[in-house]
């Protein structure tokens, strides 16, 4: 996708939301880097149903410790892969406590050496905490960069870095949650709704998908 219609791209997916925000349901920088650890591998829909209560009783890492590997499992449960996350939870509670001052650290670095933590989720929360216009790339994202051509690449380093490249300056802080939300709710896995697309004619993906045919109502004949 060359440099126009990749401005024109953002410009219309930024007219039609020109304020997104995560789903993910957060009350302060600890409580997102939670939110997005728990994430991994299960819907926002999902973690917010779990996490309502778990930050009721622990919305910092003192207060999480506090509570205990097994009660947080019991929070999360619902959610994909808990055992592990569980254990992630209350070791980056603690690492916080030992080596940040209980602070949510605002370095890539930092946050990716932390348990459970990955390139993604530090991505998210410098992004949404912070206010730094990183891209994290999930699956939507990664589908969304290749499918339509704004950046291809095998990996989703290789995808965030064209990203990075190639998303015009005052799209960089928000290109991350256009995005997300583009391929969650149009831009589909399986059935992409092109009908409905904002950026159909900037997209290189063929072919494109047609609206479905609604049902028609078979007339029925009067009672005699």
């Amino acid at each position: 996708m060359n440099k126009a219609d990749t401005f024109e791209f953002y410009r219309r997916l930024a007219e039609a939301n020109p304020a997104p925000e995560t789903e993910l349901a957060w009350r302060n920088p600890f409580t997102l880097l939670v939110a997005v650890a728990l994430s991994a591998q299960a819907t926002d829909v999902s973690v917010n149903k779990a996490t309502g209560a778990l930050f009721d009783l622990a919305d910092t890492p003192e207060k999480m410790l506090a509570l205990g590997e097994e009660r947080v499992r019991g929070h999360i449960k619902t959610i994909g892969l808990f055992n592990t996350k569980a254990k992630n939870v209350i070791a980056l509670s603690r690492a916080l406590i030992d080596l940040h001052g209980g602070e949510v650290p605002r370095s890539r670095e930092a946050l990716e050496a932390l348990p459970g933590v990955g390139r993604k989720t530090a991505n998210v929360v410098l992004n949404v905490a912070f206010g730094e216009a990183t891209i994290a790339v999930d699956t939507h994202i990664f589908r969304v960069g290749n499918r339509t051509g704004l950046a291809p690449g095998k990996t989703p380093l290789a995808v965030e870095l064209k990203l990075e490249k190639a998303t015009p300056a005052p799209f960089r802080l928000h290109a991350h949650h256009w995005l997300i939300l583009h391929g969650r709710y149009i831009c589909k896995a399986r059935t992409p709704e092109c009908w409905r697309c904002p950026v159909v004619d900037l997209c290189r993906y063929k072919p494109k998908t047609p609206e479905p045919k609604r049902a028609q109502r078979v007339p029925t004949e009067p009672a005699a």
